[in-house]
């Protein structure tokens, strides 16, 4: 989502579930020979997310916990 894009931005194309979800991603059409993965803050959003790319195709990885798990990680 935007919001948690400025805050957890680690580089990256934006789209948020709601693009996923009525399939609009021809911004990543040309992703979907290599791993993309997919992060939202706490990991459940980006996990429909890569339920749905991969029924269209990609081979999307969650980064599982969100950008919270990874804060925690990198923070000790």
């Amino acid at each position: 989502e935007p919001h948690e894009n400025a805050e957890f931005n680690i580089g990256g194309i934006l789209l948020p579930l709601g693009k996923v979800m009525t399939m609009q991603v021809d911004e990543i059409e040309e992703l979907k020979a290599t791993t993309v993965y997919v992060y939202c803050r706490s990991g459940n959003r980006s996990g429909q997310a890569c339920l749905i790319l991969e029924t269209m195709g990609f081979q999307p990885v969650n980064v599982a916990g969100g950008m919270l798990a990874w804060q925690e990680r990198v923070n000790r």
